[in-house]
Formats: structure tokens, C-alpha cells, sequence
């Protein structure tokens, strides 16, 4: 036998070899790659002591006290699965340490000794609107971006979609977070959450939401409609002489979270909307039936549980000025009939008496420029939708 024959050969029987266990070895090799970079990634950063890694990240987070800083207490978080643990229980929620840090913290409550000040501005050409937080006296300084929102237009009403990046504001988007409607006269408006407040809320009947089989058509889009405010503005149609009259009725924060010991709902992590929990909703039922169904969500709160009412604070006649004037100080430098206060009322239906305290004050300071102030028991987020209602047209307002 030639030496090229037994060369071939020895290829043969080593070809047959290896397509035998080639199967149980590539398994073995992707399943080893798996867990060797997910070691890798963790190693070197989570095998520190971690009474001394906690205490590292302490200070990181005392020390970066406001944005731009901030940034590296949002990066520690990144780091690796154990830095990311530690510090979720290091940084506080807003309503103790008054920052806003991660994400979820524009759905918590802001903080209770002060407001959290930010400010807007809208795109006329685009019909979209950008929160920021903090305004340089100089106006030019873009801050920490937090929401973006965009309108879309409707035959019989306004939508303004709220998402957590300014590059994709939709509602197939996966940083969808939830959206304010308005009726056709732009005198009532409904803020719906992506998110469910608490675990009995049920979802509401939108227009944008389509099932087929119980099952939504784009699995992309697991988000629900569910309310949480209520906005409505007094109609004004002989054009009495005053500014708007806007009134608020938080759902989703009962009224009793303004009290010392009061608390209001705190969302903790975004989570997944179970789109099995969502209501069957066949094809053929008749209007009064499907109607009956959305219309109510569940047995009417007691007194007790009603939710909070803002309303928005009585301005007073200047003489000299010959306007209207409410002490925003200084953080509103342009009259507008945009600009507005809310407090908490203590009657639920608004006409009673009124607390001091301002947790939402709106105004304007340049042409596109809106400073938007928040505190207690409401989140960015549903200070941010309120404000966007006073940009909607109103037919019967004005």
C-alpha cells in the first residue's frame, strides 16, 4: 500500500470519528462558552468583600448628589449582577432622598419636604414635548432628559403618548409608559398607566387595543390602558373674565396620602402586563353589554378610599398689573392662561376648603420654555401628563 492511499484512509477514519461526537461536543462547548462568560463577567467585579463593595457605593451615592454626576451611581448599577443588587437597596426612592435616579423612579411619588424642579419644551412642528430636570438661569442647558411625549390627532380626540426615550414615542415601543386622551372638546382628560398601580386594577377599553383570540395581535406590545387620573377643566363658554378652573382626581392615590401618616402607592420595577389577565372580549356583543363591561372596573371606592382631588389654586387680581397673579416664585416669567397651581382640596367634589401646600405648579418662562415643579404624593410622570393637558386645545375653554 502507498503512503498517499494510508493517508487517505487515516483521513477517512478520523472524519468518521469526528462527525460521531461532533453533536454532544459542540453542546458541550456552547453550554462551557456560556457559563465561562458569564464568570468572566462576573468574576472580576463580584468576588470583592462586600462589606467593602457596599460601602464603596455608599459613597459614590452620597457624594453624586445631582445630574450630571449622578450618572456614575447609574453606571455602578451596570457593572454586574451583585453591584446592581446593592445598589437598588442603597438608593432611596424620591419621596426619602429626593433624587431621581433610575428609570422607575419618574413612576414614584416625589418628595415630601420640596419640589423636584424640571422643566419642558415643546416642538411646535413635530407636536412633541421633552421633560428635563433642573433649568439653567441662562435657559440654554438642556439638563437630565426624563419623558418625551408626542400628540396624535384624532377625528373625535387628542392622545400624547409618554415614553422613556425621545428617539421612539409610540406605543409599540418597548419604553411606552402610558398616554393622556382628551375628549373632542379638550375639556376632560383620562391619564392611562402601561403599568398597573396595584394588583386589582383592571384594564381599560382603548380604541388602540385589539385582541384576536384573546391574544393581542403584536406580542410586542404587552402594555395595558390602565386609568389612574382624571382631568377635567370648567367650561367657559360666554367667556367669563377670569383664568381656566381645572380640577384633578388622582384614581390611583387615595386622598388620605396627604395626611402625616398618609402613604401613596409606590411602583418598585417595571413589570410585564400578564396579557392573560387582560378581559375576553368576544366579536359579537351587543353596545350596551360591552359598554356596561369597560365602564366599570370593579365596585366603587368607599369615602375612605376615594381618591385625591387637586384643584387649582385661586389666583388674585393685581390692580396695578391688571392681571391675575399666583407667587410661582420666581420660577414663571411669561403670563399665560397655561399657567396653573394645584393643591390638594379637601372637599372631594373640589368646592370646599383648600391645603396651601403646592404639589404641582406649571408655568411658562419662555416660547417654548415651561417650567413644571412637582412634590408628594404625585409622580413625574402624572405631573408631567397633567401639564401636557393644559397644551391641548380647548374649544370650550377658551
Amino acid at each position: 500500500m502507498s503512503f498517499k492511499s494510508m493517508i487517505q484512509d487515516m483521513r477517512g477514519e478520523f472524519g468518521s470519528i469526528s462527525r460521531k461526537g461532533f453533536r454532544s461536543r459542540s453542546q458541550r462547548v456552547v453550554q462551557d462558552c456560556n457559563v465561562t462568560v458569564d464568570a468572566l463577567r462576573q468574576s472580576c467585579w463580584a468576588n470583592m468583600p462586600p462589606e467593602l463593595l457596599r460601602d464603596v457605593l455608599m459613597r459614590i451615592e452620597a457624594s453624586d448628589s445631582a445630574w450630571h454626576p449622578r450618572k456614575n451611581v447609574v453606571a455602578c448599577a451596570g457593572v454586574c449582577r451583585s453591584w446592581r443588587e446593592i445598589m437598588k437597596e442603597i438608593v432611596k426612592t424620591p419621596e426619602i432622598c429626593g433624587k431621581l435616579t433610575f428609570p422607575i423612579s419618574l413612576k414614584q411619588p416625589g418628595p415630601r419636604d420640596g419640589l423636584i424642579q424640571c422643566f419642558i419644551r415643546r416642538n411646535r412642528s413635530s407636536q412633541t414635548y421633552h421633560l428635563y430636570l433642573n433649568l439653567s438661569e441662562a435657559s440654554n442647558d438642556d439638563g437630565k432628559f426624563l419623558l418625551a411625549a408626542r400628540k396624535c390627532k384624532r377625528a373625535t380626540y387628542n392622545d400624547y403618548i409618554i415614553s422613556l426615550s425621545a428617539e421612539d414615542v409610540s406605543k409599540g415601543s418597548s419604553t411606552y409608559i402610558g398616554k393622556l386622551r382628551s375628549n373632542f372638546l379638550g375639556t376632560k382628560f383620562t391619564i392611562y398607566d402601561a403599568q398597573p398601580s396595584d394588583a386589582g386594577a383592571k384594564v381599560s377599553k382603548c380604541r388602540s387595543t385589539r385582541f384576536v383570540g384573546m391574544k393581542q395581535i403584536s406580542p410586542r406590545i404587552p402594555n395595558g390602558n390602565f386609568p389612574v387620573a382624571h382631568v377635567s377643566y370648567e367650561l367657559n363658554v360666554l367667556g367669563a373674565r377670569g383664568p381656566r378652573r381645572m380640577l384633578c382626581v388622582m384614581d390611583a392615590i387615595p386622598a388620605s396620602a396627604i395626611e402625616p401618616e398618609g402613604v401613596a402607592p409606590t411602583q418598585t420595577e417595571f413589570v410585564p402586563v400578564n396579557i392573560d389577565s387582560f378581559p375576553s372580549i368576544p366579536f359579537f356583543r351587543s353596545k350596551s353589554t360591552r359598554t356596561d363591561n369597560f365602564s366599570s372596573s370593579g365596585p366603587l371606592p368607599s369615602s375612605k378610599d376615594e381618591g385625591l382631588t387637586l384643584k387649582n389654586k385661586a389666583p388674585r387680581w393685581h390692580e396695578q398689573l391688571q392681571c391675575w397673579c399666583l407667587n410661582f416664585n420666581g420660577r414663571v416669567t411669561v403670563a399665560s392662561v397655561k399657567n396653573f397651581q394645584l393643591v390638594a382640596a379637601l372637599g372631594g367634589d373640589g368646592a370646599g376648603q383648600e391645603e396651601e401646600n403646592v404639589i404641582l405648579q406649571f408655568g411658562k418662562v419662555g416660547e417654548d420654555v415651561f417650567t413644571m415643579d412637582y412634590q408628594y404624593p404625585i409622580s413625574a410622570f402624572q405631573a408631567f401628563a397633567i401639564c401636557l393637558s393644559s397644551f391641548d386645545t380647548k374649544i370650550a375653554c377658551e
